[in-house]
């Protein structure tokens, strides 16, 4: 691993620091990009505004149209924690604005694969549905556009990801990333945008005299979901993303959320009066993630709109268990697809450019996880394949892939297909995360192909892991206030949380359950308690180690420790 020092420009940090952000925060800010005090603002009106977003204006005339014509609305969703929070928003949001007929669909991972397919535009005609609303779907969805307006449905399809060749024809595409849109969020998650469509619909329904400024429904209560989806979807934490999730976050901390996420911080032992983008990420997020991945996301979305504390409880207690099981899965997963990536490693320790691993026995609801573990072990674009579970499907593999910084997967996916037509049955994605559908005996031709591209992509400076961090810490911030306000912060994918580094001496190590090296490091002369989860190699007497910061509590005593990200591997 090689240690890189952020840049900190000295001007910005001190226009910060005189704007009255704390010394810490601006040197911090400062870093990533921010150049003033404004940028910071998260007050709603700073957002940017709907009417940037190409087809907005088509999209809430139809959905005004159907609210007053009493048409019945069915939002077709994603099973992952972004589609289950946009449904949720959109179910809530529309419910809110007069939609009284109103219903959602969720494909379930297995049988129907990802998307809208002509299957489950099917099922919506047999709901009795007459406009078919997708939410962190449907660019893709060119066929099954296409069957929905062939059944007489108007179709919104409303997305975030990166669209095809060709558009679907839908009657209103509202999407950050389709051509031509010049929105300056690109990186605004399907729940993000389904909550865009809903306060320009709320525009549109004022002009029309349904209420007034002082009478409309107030859809800022459904930030705390549009937060939630964002941190848990990984997108980029561009300035507007990272408002959107401010004020989620503040409304949460008030205890103004939904009886779902509320019940959700109980049943992971989470408080939400201090909730972070850390809870939203590994505590909240994998628990409604492990219902599209094991059994049916109805069951995260249901959690997400019941407005019955108890039964928002019983769901929640459910996710919960869904989600011990996937970690059981996953565990055993993990160690094997860890065994065949390193059997690929040509003189033992190098591995191929690109990670391809299959297993019979692997289930494809984990498969994303198990690449993204793979991926940051090796720090290789890794995918892993499972066998269909869907009937008829037996012979095919559905792969899961993860990429590192410096190689754009689902573009790598799309000259592989190019390159070698009939090898792809399915692909789509982003830069760093990618799914496809392959036939079982094209494995080894993947495999092959995928990492032909990386090796042509990725040089050697790209296959060096580097962790970029914020340099050394003045100990005069090593207080437990200090840690506790850098918690509250908004940070994540494209916006870092703050990581140190420096040389420090390692005064004792000791492993603790087998799998975690605990540490007492000197540092600067004060001795500070260090714990490194995941690493049981001894570190030498002294080391350039880089770390984040936590609060240990033992005994009523708050004490400030180093959660050791990495070691520097060569010398500054």
């Amino acid at each position: 691993m090689k240690i890189i020092e952020r840049q900190i420009p000295s001007a910005q940090a001190s226009a910060l620091q005189q704007a009255g952000i704390h010394p810490l925060l601006a040197r911090l800010y400062a870093a990533r990009g921010v150049c003033s005090a404004d940028e910071l603002d998260e007050a709603p009106k700073n957002l940017l505004a709907p009417c940037g977003l190409l087809g907005m204006d088509q999209a809430v005339q139809l959905l005004a149209d159907a609210i007053e014509a009493g048409k019945k609305l069915c939002v077709v969703a994603d099973y992952d924690c972004d589609g289950a929070t946009a449904c949720a928003v959109a179910w809530r949001g529309l419910r809110m604005l007069g939609a009284q007929n109103l219903s959602f669909l969720v494909p379930d991972r297995v049988v129907d694969g990802y998307g809208l397919t002509p299957p489950i535009a099917q099922r919506v005609k047999q709901l009795g549905a007459d406009v078919l609303i997708t939410v962190d779907n449907g660019i893709a969805s060119v066929e099954g556009v296409a069957e929905a307006k062939a059944l007489g449905l108007s179709v919104l399809v409303t997305d975030h990801h990166l669209p095809g060749e060709h558009l679907p024809l839908a009657d209103a595409i509202v999407n950050p990333n389709q051509p031509g849109c010049g929105f300056e969020s690109k990186s605004m998650a399907g729940v993000g945008v389904m909550f865009y469509v809903l306060l320009a619909l709320r525009t549109e329904l004022r002009t029309r005299g349904r209420f007034d400024k002082s009478s409309q429904p107030r859809l800022e209560s459904l930030l705390p979901l549009v937060a939630l989806g964002t941190v848990a979807d990984v997108v980029r934490l561009d300035a507007n993303n990272r408002r959107l999730v401010a004020l989620g976050l503040k409304q949460i901390r008030r205890g103004q959320m939904q009886a779902g996420l509320q019940a959700l911080f109980n049943a992971a032992g989470r408080k939400w009066a201090v909730a972070a983008t850390f809870d939203f990420g590994f505590a909240l997020g994998p628990r409604i993630n492990a219902a599209g991945r094991l059994a049916d996301m109805t069951l995260g979305i249901e959690c997400l709109i019941t407005d019955d504390a108890g039964r928002a409880a019983q769901l929640a207690q459910m996710l919960d268990a869904i989600n011990r099981e996937r970690r059981e899965i996953e565990g055993g997963m993990r160690e094997q697809a860890f065994l065949l990536a390193e059997g690929l490693c040509t003189d033992g320790m190098t591995p191929p450019a690109a990670v391809s691993v299959f297993d019979p026995d692997f289930h494809e609801g984990v498969v994303g996880i198990v690449a993204s573990r793979i991926k940051d072990r090796m720090h290789r674009p890794c995918f892993v394949f499972a066998a269909s579970a869907a009937p008829g499907r037996e012979h095919e593999l559905k792969g899961s892939g993860r990429s590192i910084p410096g190689f754009h997967l689902r573009d790598a996916l799309d000259l592989v297909s190019k390159r070698h037509p009939g090898l792809l049955m399915r692909f789509g994605g982003h830069a760093m995360a990618a799914g496809c559908t392959i036939a079982e005996a094209d494995f080894s031709r993947f495999e092959q192909a995928l990492a032909q591209v990386a090796q042509e992509w990725l040089d050697a400076a790209t296959l060096t892991r580097r962790l970029e961090t914020d340099g050394p810490l003045d100990p005069c911030f090593l207080n437990p206030e200090i840690v506790e306000n850098l918690n509250l912060q908004v940070w994540g994918q494209g916006f870092a949380p703050p990581t140190f580094s420096e040389e420090m001496q390692v005064l004792s190590q000791r492993l603790v359950g087998e799998r975690h090296l605990k540490l007492q490091l000197s540092h600067r002369g004060e001795m500070v308690d260090g714990i490194w989860f995941g690493h049981t190699d001894p570190l030498p007497n002294s080391a350039h180690i880089a770390f984040r910061l936590d609060i240990n509590e033992w005994r009523g005593e708050r004490k400030v420790q180093f959660l050791i990200e990495g070691m520097h591997s060569e010398s500054l």
